[in-house]
């Protein structure tokens, strides 16, 4: 049943692959589960309850992608929307929590109808292959950024902005959690070259473990005020009642002195992140899947948005921030995932976590942080197939590669992309080869930066 369902055969894979693959993507994403809650409990919202919302929202988004498309994309509230949902509207705004649920729920509304009528796979199509390229090799070095965030090896500057960790002054704390992770990344290189099964995964766990003998050993110190806590699992049940706190609140908003305007400000600002993050994703793990045809199509894409499209309106019904296709899908990917029965073991992974939350919250960031580093290399091989000698293709592509860490944003790179590559070649001669819609995006970009 599984084969005829989701053609294994026909993908080159198997059901062991497609459950580790699986497996690998919920690892690399659970620490959403601590985060979420973290993140929008500024905005006022119950913590437990959150945490519920993003399971729930994340088994709904990813279950419908199986089905729906079958893909082994992984869908959970997305990072960055959130930051901008408590730290800007609800913060810097002023609006309350339920307000910022409406507009995402909107939001998700609004991508329903664009999937269903073909104008956001138009918008995909449209973005040239060369630039296509850019995008999988921008998310290589964006995730991998983030991985050496989530390991301590890269830490904030005053002078430089970033730098690397002093090992020495806070060793017990980042200093450890940065070696653990050089470690971990060292072991899931050497597994994955050596073509052992589960490398991915492999590496996360064995960095967790070599964590828990640093805790026990006190060479890893607990310093919660500080952000790092005991790297054991706790045994505890969730508090199934606290939903109720967040469920249906989106219906329940308080519209007086909200102003139509501001509000659908808001809400295009959740729109344009999340599609273009979801777009580049798409195109980023899809690439790195060989799942894009010769024009640089992806086959079944309606059905991916339609998933993702429904997911942000479930998701916002349900009480959490926008929910959107994961990079760390790729994770999984690099694991040998091509089907949507990766995204199944990875839904119901999520529902699982709701009664066992508090073990998948206990995953640190330096033991996946191998995982997103390493994965970050696998799709940053994307740049070996940009044709560098046409430069007024190739220069856009690399625009697009380079703003997407530095911005901290998959959508910000694929603006910068799409503007520069309509610019230059306009310029040079070869509007022939600009669609239409490439003129629409990069003027609706430009107004973006202007109005939003």
């Amino acid at each position: 049943m599984l084969e005829k369902f989701f053609k294994l055969k026909e993908n080159n894979t198997n059901v062991k692959t497609e459950v580790l693959g699986g497996i690998t993507t919920f690892m690399t994403m659970a620490y959403i589960l601590a985060v979420n809650p973290t993140m929008l409990s500024a905005a006022g919202m119950d913590k437990t309850a959150v945490l519920m919302a993003t399971a729930l929202a994340s088994f709904i988004g990813t279950i419908i992608m199986a089905l729906l498309a079958n893909y082994p994309f992984a869908l959970a509230p997305g990072m960055g929307l959130n930051a901008y949902f408590a730290f800007t509207v609800c913060g810097a705004m002023g609006y309350s929590w339920q307000i910022a649920l409406a507009a995402v729920f909107a939001e998700g509304l609004i991508f329903i109808v664009l999937s269903l009528t073909n104008v956001r796979e138009a918008i995909f199509n449209a973005i040239p292959l060369t630039l296509k390229k850019g995008v999988g090799a921008g998310i290589g070095l964006f995730i991998a950024f983030i991985g050496l965030q989530g390991a301590h090896l890269v830490v904030a500057n005053p002078s430089t902005l970033v730098s690397y960790v002093d090992f020495t002054g806070e060793f017990h704390t980042k200093g450890i959690c940065a070696i653990l992770a050089l470690i971990g990344l060292f072991i899931t290189t050497i597994l994955y070259i050596k073509n052992v099964k589960g490398s991915i995964l492999i590496g996360i766990i064995a960095t967790w473990i070599l964590g828990m003998i640093c805790q026990a050993a006190g060479i890893y110190t607990v310093d919660v005020e500080a952000g790092f806590y005991s790297l054991y699992p706790a045994w505890g049940m969730t508090d199934f009642s606290a939903i109720g706190q967040t469920f249906g609140q989106v219906f329940k908003a308080d519209f007086s002195g909200v102003s139509v305007v501001n509000f659908i400000v808001v809400m295009f600002a959740f729109l344009f992140v999340d599609m273009f993050d979801t777009l580049g994703t798409l195109i980023g793990v899809a690439t790195k899947a060989n799942m894009l045809d010769k024009d640089g199509k992806l086959p079944r894409i309606k059905q991916a948005l339609l998933a993702d499209a429904i997911a942000t309106s479930a998701g916002a019904v349900l009480g959490t921030s926008t929910t959107t296709t994961f990079v760390e899908s790729s994770s999984g990917v690099g694991e040998g995932a091509r089907t949507g029965l990766a995204s199944v073991v990875t839904g119901l992974l999520f529902l699982v976590s709701i009664i066992l939350s508090p073990i998948f919250c206990a995953i640190p960031g330096f033991a996946t942080a191998p995982a997103l580093i390493f994965v970050g290399f696998l799709m940053i091989t994307a740049v070996v197939d940009i044709d560098f000698t046409d430069l007024t293709e190739a220069i856009p592509a690399y625009l697009c590669l380079l703003a997407m860490p530095l911005m901290y944003s998959i959508s910000e790179g694929i603006a910068i992309g799409v503007i520069s590559y309509v610019i230059i070649n306009l310029a040079c001669g070869k509007a022939k080869k600009i669609t239409p819609l490439m003129y629409v995006l990069a003027v609706l970009f430009v107004c973006k930066y202007i109005f939003l």
